[in-house]
């Protein structure tokens, strides 16, 4: 039996160049896999769906609906007590939902959905902490600074240097960053490293595949270890608290009963999750097509501002995050000329949507100046991307995430001298959701000194009026 097209993007082979399969994809808009998933891939439906409040984000709204399991069926983890009733060693696995997902408010529909993303947003952002994430550009240069200075170096220039850019850079970077904000201490990251990797095999579409049943255990184990680590930091800031999100989380919100221990818990390991992996990619992905596209790297190098059309034509052009699966249909939903019928999952392919050339002229060219403010004005629909998601899960931790690229991929455009790829393509992660290199090898002459930030007095730093006019292009309507 001859694979679907889907079964073979999701194949690791594909994975240094899956965009030729996507344009295969989106011949067909709404694909029905032989499991009973639909797979959608092309911009218009994906928004119209990201938008639609028929699609579930919470897999247990699929109980009782066509083709999914009884409602008499018990589903692994519904007999957890409530979190109130938990011994000690059993609340390290309480997510609200169930053991082996983190129940954080991206697993949640309105009300709850809006009630604990507003209770998040309160700390991280505007409009309640505008310049949480503007005031960290110094620390962030800082961070990035350093990784470099520690690259290898040849004092005389006589022999050529190479560093593996992921291990030595994309990695630590965003690591530290979310470890700082959190209140996490960076030594621990080898215990959360394996935690994480254990998350980051089960995520994702399988096609026909069934998820294995070591792989649901060490999932599930992951979970519980990691929920069971950030309560026991949990304790100690609400005894002695600093000025890191997670004592702010406690003190504020579950002392004063408007989040519970189990929310808190499983919302801290998303923003540790997340707050790293996914930035990791998008700096490798970025370095990758930098150093495919030589004659950007030199301007970037010599426009320091060009760095923030560049991350917004990455998010487009070669995402962290090319897959939302695990959708579920409320009822029938008629798109893209066909009927997904209630209790069918849905996968939307992001990375295929935005390059969807009925939406975005010439859209593999990797053109970073259609986000510029002259231009983009021109067709401003074609310069929306899904490199964030939309509707109301849209990205909540984009602004960091921007920040943090620009402030990286300028550093290395600037630093390193004449840079090379060692091998193209590069290993890739066997993941198809959070796609990325492994490993980057990249070989240059010298090490240059570090410049110093152009000041721009008064002005936020993450949010200057130019990048705020590039969100709002990008951001699907």
């Amino acid at each position: 039996m001859e694979r679907s097209v889907f079964d073979r993007i999701l194949d690791p082979a594909n994975r240094p160049d899956p965009y030729r399969l996507y344009a295969e994809l989106r011949e067909i808009p709404v694909r029905r896999e032989a499991e009973g998933t639909y797979v959608v891939s092309t911009y218009r439906e994906i928004v119209d769906l990201l938008h639609d409040p028929r699609v579930s984000s919470d897999e247990h709204a699929s109980r009782g609906a066509p083709g999914s399991a009884r409602e008499d069926e018990q589903v692994p983890g519904d007999e957890l007590a409530p979190d109130d009733e938990l011994t000690e060693p059993e609340a390290g696995t309480a997510s609200g939902q169930d053991d082996e997902h983190l129940a954080s408010f991206i697993r949640h529909d309105p009300p709850e959905h809006d009630r604990l993303r507003g209770l998040m947003a309160r700390h991280f952002g505007p409009p309640h902490t505008p310049r949480r994430i503007d005031d960290m550009e110094p620390e962030l240069v800082e961070i990035v600074t350093g990784l470099v200075d520690d690259f290898p170096a040849a004092s005389d220039g006589s022999a050529s240097n190479q560093v593996d850019l992921v291990d030595a850079f994309a990695y630590p970077f965003p690591v530290t960053v979310i470890c700082r904000l959190l209140g996490v201490p960076t030594e621990d990251e080898p215990k959360f490293r394996v935690w994480t990797a254990a998350l980051l095999e089960s995520i994702g579409p399988r096609g026909g595949e069934r998820e294995a049943p070591d792989l649901r255990r060490k999932r599930i184990e992951a979970v519980a270890e990691l929920e069971r680590y950030l309560g026991g930091l949990a304790d100690v800031r609400r005894d002695r608290p600093g000025d890191d999100l997670l004592s702010t989380l406690v003190v504020e919100e579950v002392e004063r009963g408007r989040m519970t221990r189990a929310e808190l818990l499983s919302n801290a390991a998303l923003l540790l999750f997340a707050g790293h992996e996914t930035t990791v990619n998008l700096i490798a992905n970025g370095m990758l097509t930098l150093l495919r596209h030589p004659d950007l790297l030199r301007r970037l190098r010599n426009e320091p501002d060009l760095g923030i059309w560049v991350v917004e034509e990455l998010l487009r052009y070669e995402p962290p995050v090319h897959f939302l699966p695990e959708r579920v249909a409320l009822a029938d939903i008629d798109v893209g000329g066909t009927t997904i019928p209630e209790g069918a999952a849905i996968t939307l392919a992001l990375a295929a949507g935005s390059r969807d050339p009925a939406h975005v002229r010439d859209p593999d060219r990797f053109d970073p100046d259609r986000f510029h403010p002259d231009r983009y004005g021109e067709d401003r629909a074609g310069t929306e991307h899904l490199g964030f998601g939309g509707g109301i899960h849209y990205c909540f931790g984009a602004p960091l995430a921007r920040l943090e690229a620009r402030v990286a991929l300028t550093a290395l455009a600037r630093r390193l001298e004449n840079p090379r790829l060692v091998a193209d393509p590069p290993p890739y992660r066997p993941n198809a959701v959070l796609r990325g290199p492994r490993h980057l090898e990249v070989a240059y002459d010298r090490l240059l000194a570090a410049q110093p930030a152009e000041p721009r007095p008064g002005v936020p730093q993450a949010r200057r009026p130019v990048e705020e006019a590039a969100d709002q292009a990008a951001r699907p309507r």
